[in-house]
């Protein structure tokens, strides 16, 4: 299971908004045959992989053990149910680390291969197939994607001087780091004042010898349509889309020229409805969704108890008087602080790198080895 799991870890960059699953066939004498997992969007899953592997090898999958890192799928989507190829391969035992949340499975995958008269054992590998696909999961069961937000800055908590000035804070191990969180997520978030200050690409760009197998949707929450038409986000062939609370259609003229697309989200407050907007992101299958945004933003997401983790990275300076991580509002008692957990801690470069949760959110163990 841990080498399915490992198989798994290598299809987050490449198959969202699929879960990363991964697959391994074992012989009845004990051996390795067939090694798989996700592939692109409407590509073979993991299960079908391993199959074809063993196939590839000359080996027979009759009587075969298949650890599967998630249930095999039970519908007719782009691909075919993934038990019924277990079943025509032959295969004697299925050994999965938890059920799939989706409704469209959700126990008929492992309900199919016990009717064929199939072993099926569940729960070996659960907390870390879980959260493998924790962007997965959140869709599926909440109906949002898991929202975790980056934020870089010094040790004394400022994300860039008084006159604006951030770049660089942190090292370039650290952003190299960073665009691989930026390539497993379903889209990328930002606010229009971070386009206005530092007009960024926030594309995939290839980090530590990885390429960009894909461009994750570009979201800019921008309430009052603020964002330039020649800022360089629309140069790149990708989807954007913009949020905002203008429902002048002549307003959004400029940028479906451009080929933005323009959503209107008002909330009652006359800001942008961040609730709405998570809502939606999970009906176009983000899974997780990437926060590069200004310290109102992330402040407001916060909240609005969207913002599931934190990803900090702290660079070992000071830096005096600047800009805060997040623009919260002044507490009187300690008690009202929001409570974090950390699941994660690692030194990048000279920088630390943190992960935190929210500390009454379940805490499971969590490992960033792999990607």
């Amino acid at each position: 299971m841990d080498q399915a799991l490992a198989l798994a870890a290598q299809a987050r960059l490449i198959c969202p908004p699929n879960p990363a699953v991964g697959a391994v066939l074992m012989s009845a004498d004990g051996r390795v045959i067939g090694l798989g997992h996700t592939q692109v969007r409407g590509g073979p899953h993991a299960e079908v992989m391993a199959l074809r592997d063993a196939q590839a090898r000359g080996e027979s999958t009759h009587g075969a053990t298949a650890y599967v890192t998630l249930e095999p799928c039970s519908h007719q989507g782009r691909t075919g149910p993934c038990c019924d190829a277990l079943i025509a391969a032959g295969v004697g035992r299925v050994v999965a680390s938890l059920q799939d949340p989706n409704p469209l499975v959700a126990g008929q995958g492992f309900a199919r291969l016990r009717a064929a008269g199939i072993d099926v054992e569940v729960g070996p590998g659960e907390e870390a197939a879980r959260e493998l696909n924790i962007g997965f999961f959140s869709r599926m069961t909440r109906g949002r994607p898991w929202v975790r937000s980056k934020i870089a800055g010094s040790l004394d908590g400022r994300t860039a001087l008084e006159n604006g000035v951030s770049q660089w804070i942190t090292s370039p191990e650290a952003r190299a780091d960073g665009q691989l969180w930026r390539a497993r997520a379903g889209a990328v978030l930002t606010g229009v004042g971070t386009v206005l200050e530092d007009d960024p690409l926030l594309n995939v760009r290839d980090a530590q010898g990885v390429p960009a197998p894909r461009q994750p949707l570009l979201v800019v929450v921008d309430s009052q349509l603020r964002t330039p038409t020649t800022a360089r986000l629309f140069t790149l062939d990708r989807p954007c889309l913009l949020v905002t609370t203008v429902a002048d259609a002549s307003r959004h003229a400029p940028y479906l020229a451009r080929n933005a697309e323009v959503l209107v989200l008002p909330g009652p407050d006359g800001r942008i409805d961040l609730v709405a907007l998570m809502t939606e992101l999970g009906r176009r299958e983000v899974n997780e969704l990437h926060v590069e945004a200004g310290p109102v933003l992330n402040a407001a997401l916060l909240q609005a108890g969207m913002t599931d983790e934190w990803l900090f990275y702290l660079a070992p300076k000071l830096l005096g008087p600047g800009r805060p991580l997040l623009a919260l509002p002044a507490l009187s008692q300690l008690d009202q602080a929001c409570a974090l957990a950390f699941t994660d801690i690692d030194r990048i470069g000279p920088d630390l790198r943190l992960l935190a949760r929210r500390a009454d959110a379940p805490r499971q163990s969590f490992s960033t080895s792999t990607f």
